[in-house]
């Protein structure tokens, strides 16, 4: 997502409105969308203030909330796959979120060539 303008530059372009410009003016002058500064004026009136949203989600969002627990479950089960770790998880999730964990939690799945043997996941 792109960053948001600052509050300085909402600041002034609001100051400016209230000074008898003209949203069309406002957008030339400050080279912002028009829609934008429609959308501040709007917020303005609402709230009474131009401040940015905070607390939106960003990024992905982690879906095992309990690591420890996760964690434990793969010492126990470490010739399992992402999939099979998946199912064998108390919630439903799925295999590319157990991945994702997995990595976050410094963990790669080590190969086994030998056609009897599986692979093992272990710390890196």
């Amino acid at each position: 997502m792109a960053a948001s303008y600052s509050y300085d530059l909402r600041v002034r372009v609001i100051k400016f409105l209230e000074s008898k410009g003209t949203i069309k003016e406002a957008s030339r002058l400050f080279n912002i969308n028009r829609l934008t500064v429609i959308a501040w004026k709007k917020i303005k009136k609402a709230t009474g203030d131009v401040k940015a949203k905070t607390g939106y989600q960003t990024g992905h969002r982690l879906i095992i909330k309990d690591t420890a627990r996760f964690e434990r479950l793969v010492e126990e089960n470490k010739d399992k796959s992402s999939g099979e770790l998946a199912k064998l998880w108390h919630e439903p999730v799925s295999g590319k979120s157990v991945l994702r964990l997995l990595k976050k939690l410094g963990y790669s799945y080590k190969k086994n060539f030998c056609a009897s043997q599986k692979g093992r996941w272990s710390k890196v």
